[in-house]
């Protein structure tokens, strides 16, 4: 059974197409009002589902690191077949996967929202038991209710599987591995006070990446639910800017 808001959403539009992805425990929902945004300024949009995500924490539990992704794969293969370009914007994990994507499949543009290269050390993780140890273990994960928000973005896990904390870091692993194979234009967003993603990961992905067409753009606060903090608006509209820029460019070679 599918939790409130964790459905994976289409919104039809234009010839370029946005893939929307989650982040670590998250759902689609969280993405919604991004997604609305996008939607109204032209652009094709699907929001996915991870595997394991938005059904319950057991589900999640069981699933890897290689299941998310396969995820993310299905949703540009869709966008694929409805638009003429797919560009990629993922929120946290979704980030990584994000930069994942782009160096397997042919993306035009990659937005990352708060994606973790590091994880703050207020989130314990130097306390994380190994991975044999954590199969089966399940800790509470609290988080404030969010105002002004679609009511199912409130509907996330209450505990998170420790065993897949193992399998994030599997996926922090594979996009140091390929984010030098990343030549695409690519807008980095990050918040100074994130205490979730380390904000040394902005400087990471910016960093490595190879490409000359690349941003980082600060928020001095937001934490890391960026898609649905204070600065949401700027967020959007950045990553609207950032998204047409890629039409202009075609224009531009024509």
């Amino acid at each position: 059974m599918i939790l409130p808001g964790a459905a994976p959403f289409l919104l039809p539009g234009g010839r370029h197409g946005v893939l929307l992805i989650h982040g670590f425990t998250g759902l689609p929902a969280e993405l919604q009002l991004m997604g609305q945004y996008l939607n109204d300024n032209g652009f094709t949009v699907l929001a996915v589902r991870l595997a394991g995500h938005g059904t319950t924490e057991e589900d999640m539990s069981h699933m890897t690191a290689e299941d998310w992704m396969d995820s993310v794969r299905d949703g540009a293969a869709i966008l694929d077949g409805l638009c003429e370009e797919v560009s990629v914007v993922g929120h946290s994990m979704g980030g990584l996967f994000a930069l994942e994507l782009a160096s397997e499949y042919p993306v035009t543009r990659v937005v990352t929202l708060a994606a973790p290269i590091f994880i703050a050390k207020e989130r314990g993780i130097d306390y994380l038991p190994s991975r044999e140890l954590s199969d089966g273990l399940f800790v509470p994960k609290a988080r404030r209710r969010l105002k002004d928000v679609p009511r199912a973005a409130n509907h996330t896990y209450r505990r998170m599987p420790l065993i897949s904390v193992h399998e994030l870091l599997d996926v922090i692993d594979a996009t140091k591995g390929c984010i030098e194979r990343v030549y695409e234009p690519c807008l980095i967003m990050q918040s100074r006070d994130d205490q979730t993603a380390d904000p040394r990961s902005a400087v990471y992905i910016y960093n490595h990446l190879p490409g000359s067409k690349k941003e980082l753009y600060w928020f001095e606060h937001g934490g890391h639910l960026l898609p649905l903090s204070e600065p949401r608006e700027t967020v959007f509209r950045e990553t609207v800017r950032f998204l047409k820029d890629s039409a202009s460019e075609e224009k531009e070679k024509a």
